[in-house]
Order: structure tokens, then C-alpha cells, then sequence
């Protein structure tokens, strides 16, 4: 497909035309758009022309794909064309008095064709909790013929779609709602569409006068308030402006709660509705102090915008670890010099206290005396360094491994007995059968529940094999490593209620250099019923947070037990709730603090709704003694 736009320019006489009706498209288009949750409707786009028309609209269009990873690592393919075609459908109903359908007997005014000739989707999982940055780029070449099949001229067609879309909730951490996102960038495509029919086939604008009219009553009801919370604003006053925006305040995890340590982001999505140049846009923000005095700029810059341009921009600000109850407003204001300024916005926030000290991980918490897990078994092995020494080291293998161990029997209940720990020099092989083949088959019933952490090393074959590496394995042969597959086999032969496998370390080639072309390493082999929470996608090393002394996948899992995951605040924390949060907060953490990519897996999806996904990991009865009234 080409990269680049085709324009022919065929005399018409001047174009100056007034269109005050098809900018307000653009601007009921950018306006209704923000939030991708949302599908927009197709706006109505002035007084239709009264030609008959046909449209044409080429293969490329119709078949538009574009791929994509989704958050799990799993390929998935957009469906752009289906829903264009739709869109645009509709609108050259909406633009025309009447639209015959190609290759028919009846006869048209006016043949209208439309090819797609610049298409690409990017998605970018940088861990905004659920939701992800997405861009989709619709580049179209529109010409117009008369009946004889005389080209009137041509028109290109370009739009750029930003939005932050949000994870499947029945499907939480794979793929994302991206049918919204693909219809309203739809929407702003063929609101250009409509644009363009009406300068190609309409040039003396000889509806104006209606068409300023319908202006009138429509800005009346698109400059209201835009922004939750917004002061009501008279209709008089918000005709005259050529500036119109919507402010939006986001926090990590989507419930709306701002609490200690978690990023508060406020989004302001603005427009130039009027017909001149706007050169000095600044949006500013005013409100609470203790609030504002969090973001590095309360002012922010936005430039140049052209008649029917959009922009966005966003304040960020990270909560100190400890706040109190409280509640806070933002004030958003945007201005340029040359117009009216439009009212500025109102967002409340409620901001509350975690009730736990987020960094202070290696302080044990106190167990909840009341819960008791006397069917749930952890065996937890750490390796921090192997024998063969020209292995790579895990510096933290060995203490998170017992780490994980302390906080499932102090907030998880797991009595001493449930728990085998496994290190270093005594993490052998036989170390590992004697754990899964003698200890857990006399101990686990069917009710039991059977956690397995492992943190250290693992490679994978060509055929995508995944081998775990005890302390006197290498990464040159399996004779000493422990198949996942083994593994998975003394699980299943134990019958129980629910297995749990966790890993968090390096995965590399199985070879010479740890390097060799292979599969993409099989968490989840065949008939497997364990659900798997992998700390990084692919062959790759995870991050070891240095400043915690701990895995940075490990770091977030300590946090997700004491709480930070119970994102309903019930004091139980679930699995789905930890995958949730560690899918969030690792990706998150790994490109903010680290500058690179890291994002766990999870084999099969985990759903709230699922029994697995209920199942109650750690118990926070101290926390919320201290949150309780």
C-alpha cells in the first residue's frame, strides 16, 4: 500500500467557501469523541446536495487489516475495512439526496470514488493499568466523476486517531476494545469525506444560509459543558468562542480513587472551531494546593491551531506514598490571547490513604489471625547464582524466593508445614522431585490449592520446550534441567482443586550462546490446568529492581498480597486481582523506570468471574482495622 498521498488539482474556480456546517462536523466529531469506550454517532452533516450519487469504494478499503500483539503476546488482526465501509456508507446517505448502489440500471449525477491508499495501527501497552495508547492512521484519495465519467477532481483524505484503549473486561490482559476506537476514527474520516463532496460539488456554497443556521442551533448543544463536572455555561457565550476543549482526569487502575503513590493524570482534548489561526493556546490548571503542588507544571503550551485542528495534552503528577482522605479539585482553563476564552472545567477527585506502606516490602505484614489455609501448599524455590558460574546471576533469586514464602504464610494463612523452600545449592533436581513426586502427593487432598514459585534461570528448545534450571543446570543441555512438562505432569497427577505457577527470571535459547533462532517458549503445554503468571513475554531477561533489592516482577507481587491489588477494597485479595495489577504495574514500571519493555503473561486469561480468579490468595484483616471508622 503506499505511504504517501495523491493529489490532482483540477481548476474549479476558488474554494472559498462558507462552511461553517462542516467544521462543526470536525468539531462534533473530535468533541463526542473523547474516551474510546464510547462509539460516537454519525452526525448529521448539514443540508444534503441534491445530486444523486454513487459510491465506489475500492478493495483496499473494503479489506483493510492491520495486526497487532495484544497484552498477552498473541497476534490478532484488526478489522479496519468492515466498519469504514459502514461508516462511510451511511454518511454518502447523509451527504446526497439520494445514493444509488454501483453496477445498478439507475442512472447517477455523480460518481463518487473513494480508495484507501495510507493505512497503519500502532499499539503501544505502556501500562496505564488498562488501558493502552493507540494511533490509527486512514489516508483516502476521493474522486469525482460526472455521468459521461468526466473526473470533476480529486480530493485527499487524511486523519490521524489518538486514544487510550482499554482491556477487555471479560477478558482481562489480552486483548483490548478496539471496535469503538476503529468506528469513531471512521466517524472523523468521513466527516472529511462529507467535507470534501461538499468543496468539490458544492463550491459557491449556495446552501450557506441554511447551512449557518443549522451552525447556530448545533453549537448551542455542542459548546455546553464537555468536561464532568463543568459549570453550566449560557449559550451566547459559547457560540462566539473558537476554542473549545475537554478536560478529563485519569488514574491508574480506572476505579477513580486516587490513592498514595499512583499517578494522576489530567487530559485536556482541544479543538479550533472558529476560522482563523489560534497561535498562542495554553491550557492551565488551578485547584486544591497540596494537589497542584505534586505537578511539575500547572501550564502547558500547546501552540499553533489551524481552523478544524485538534490537540491534545496531558498534566501528570504522582501522589506522595502517604496522603489523607481527602477531596480535591482541578480547575482547567484554556486560553489564547486573540478570542474569548471558554469556561474553564471543574474534575473532582476523592483521594485515600492505601493503608499500607507500598516500599516497605521486606517488613513482614501481620498475619490475619482469623484466616487459615490449611489445604493451600506453596513450594517456592529461589536460585540467585548456579554453579556453573558463567551463567547470569538472579542477585535476588534466592531472597525472593523467601520472601514469597513469608507472605503466604503470614497474609495467606499457610501454616509452616505447607511451605517448602527451596535454595541455591539446595535447589537440585532431586531437590525439586522429592518436593512434587514425595511431599506434596502425601500431604495435597482434591481440595487443595498448590502455588509453585520458581525465580532463576530457564531456556527453550527449538520447538519451544521450556526447561526451569535448578542450581547444577546450564544452558547448553536439559541433562540437568527440570521440564516445565514434568513439572506440569506431577501437578495433574495430584488432582487437586486449583494449581498456580510463578515465574520470575531470565528465559533464554537453549545452546551454545543462549542466543539460537527457537519457537516462542510453551508456558501452558497441552492439557494443562495450571494457571500460569509468567514475569516477562518471549525470550528475554527480567528486570531486577535494583533500588528494592528485589525481581521488579517479585517487587510488585509482595505489593499485590499486602493489598495494593484489592482494588474492590474488600480486604480479600484474589487472583484475578493480583494478574491484574501485575500486568499493570510491571509493564508500567519496566518502561518508566527502566526504559524497557516488560510484560508478564498469563496462561489461560484469568477472569474475575471465573472460580480460579475468585480464589482468595491473602487475607488484609490488620489493614483494614486501620481503615475501618
Amino acid at each position: 500500500m503506499p505511504t504517501s498521498l495523491r493529489t490532482t488539482s483540477v481548476p474549479l474556480g476558488k474554494l472559498r467557501f462558507r462552511f461553517n456546517a462542516y467544521r462543526l462536523t470536525i468539531v462534533l466529531t473530535e468533541i463526542l469523541s473523547i474516551g474510546c469506550s464510547s462509539r460516537m454517532e454519525i452526525p448529521e452533516f448539514g443540508p444534503r446536495l441534491q445530486q444523486t450519487a454513487a459510491l465506489e469504494l475500492s478493495q483496499s478499503l473494503i479489506g483493510a487489516k492491520a495486526d497487532y500483539t495484544d497484552n498477552c503476546g498473541h497476534l490478532q488482526v484488526l478489522d479496519i475495512g468492515s466498519i469504514l465501509e459502514d461508516v462511510l456508507t451511511q454518511t454518502t446517505h447523509r451527504t446526497f439526496a439520494s445514493v444509488v448502489r454501483p453496477g445498478s440500471d439507475a442512472k447517477a449525477d455523480v460518481y463518487v470514488r473513494l480508495k484507501l491508499v495510507q493505512s497503519s495501527f500502532v499499539l503501544r501497552m505502556d501500562a496505564q493499568y488498562d488501558r493502552a495508547p493507540a494511533e490509527l492512521v486512514l489516508g483516502g484519495l476521493a474522486s469525482y466523476h460526472d455521468s459521461s465519467g468526466n473526473l470533476l477532481g480529486e480530493e485527499e483524505i487524511l486523519i490521524t486517531r489518538k486514544d487510550r484503549v482499554r482491556l477487555q473486561p471479560v477478558q482481562k490482559n489480552c486483548d483490548y476494545v478496539l471496535e469503538p476506537f476503529v468506528h469513531n476514527a471512521s466517524v472523523e474520516f468521513a466527516a472529511k469525506f462529507s467535507q470534501s463532496v461538499h468543496a468539490r460539488l458544492d463550491p459557491a456554497g449556495t446552501q450557506a444560509t441554511v447551512r449557518k443556521q443549522e451552525t447556530a442551533r448545533s453549537n448551542a448543544q455542542i459548546n455546553g459543558p464537555v468536561g464532568a463536572g463543568s459549570p453550566p455555561a449560557s449559550t451566547s457565550k459559547r457560540i462566539g468562542t473558537a476554542l473549545s476543549f475537554k478536560a478529563t482526569v485519569l488514574d491508574e487502575n480506572g476505579n477513580l480513587v486516587f490513592e498514595g503513590g499512583e499517578r494522576v493524570r489530567v487530559r485536556v482534548d482541544l479543538v479550533n472551531v472558529g476560522g482563523q489561526e489560534l497561535q498562542q493556546v495554553a491550557a492551565t490548571l488551578t485547584g486544591t494546593p497540596s494537589l497542584l503542588a505534586q505537578f511539575p507544571a500547572t501550564t502547558l503550551s500547546v501552540g499553533r491551531l489551524q481552523p478544524g485542528q485538534s490537540r491534545s495534552l496531558e498534566f501528570v503528577a504522582t501522589l506522595p506514598q502517604s496522603v489523607s482522605s481527602q477531596k480535591a479539585e482541578i480547575h482547567v482553563a484554556v486560553a489564547d490571547p486573540g478570542i474569548e476564552a471558554p469556561p474553564p472545567q471543574l474534575l473532582s477527585l476523592s483521594i485515600q490513604p492505601t493503608g499500607i506502606q507500598a516500599d516497605d516490602v521486606d517488613h513482614i505484614p501481620a498475619a490475619a489471625a482469623e484466616f487459615k489455609r490449611p489445604h493451600t501448599y506453596l513450594l517456592s524455590v529461589g536460585i540467585g547464582s548456579y554453579r556453573d558460574r558463567q551463567l547470569s546471576i538472579r542477585k535476588y533469586g534466592a531472597s525472593d524466593a523467601e520472601m514469597v514464602a513469608a507472605y503466604f504464610q503470614s497474609l495467606g494463612g499457610l501454616p509452616a508445614s505447607n511451605v517448602r523452600l527451596l535454595q541455591d545449592w539446595k535447589a537440585l533436581r532431586p531437590d525439586i522431585d522429592e518436593a512434587l513426586l514425595d511431599w506434596l502427593p502425601a500431604h495435597a487432598s482434591k481440595e487443595a490449592v498448590v502455588i509453585v514459585y520458581f525465580a532463576g534461570l530457564a531456556t527453550v528448545s527449538p520447538a519451544g520446550e521450556v526447561f526451569l534450571l535448578p542450581y547444577d543446570g546450564n544452558t547448553t543441555t536439559t541433562s540437568r534441567a527440570y521440564p516445565l512438562m514434568d513439572l506440569e505432569t506431577a501437578l495433574g497427577r495430584l488432582k487437586v482443586k486449583q494449581t498456580v505457577v510463578l515465574f520470575d527470571g531470565m528465559v533464554s535459547r537453549l545452546g551454545s550462546d543462549g542466543r539460537g533462532k527457537g519457537a516462542v517458549p510453551q508456558w501452558s503445554p497441552a492439557g494443562s490446568s495450571a494457571i500460569h503468571i509468567i514475569a516477562t513475554n518471549g525470550v528475554a531477561r527480567s528486570i531486577e529492581d535494583e533500588k528494592h533489592r528485589h525481581g521488579l516482577f517479585t517487587y510488585y507481587l509482595l505489593r499485590a498480597l499486602r493489598g495494593e491489588s484489592d482494588t474492590n477494597r474488600d480486604g480479600e485479595v484474589t487472583l484475578a486481582e493480583v494478574v491484574s495489577y501485575l500486568s499493570q504495574k510491571v509493564s508500567w514500571a519496566s518502561k518508566s523506570q527502566y526504559g524497557q519493555e516488560q510484560r508478564p503473561i498469563i496462561f489461560p486469561p484469568v477472569k474475575s468471574t471465573d472460580p480460579a480468579g475468585s480464589l482468595v490468595l491473602s487475607k488484609l484483616a490488620a489493614i483494614r482495622a486501620t481503615e475501618a471508622p
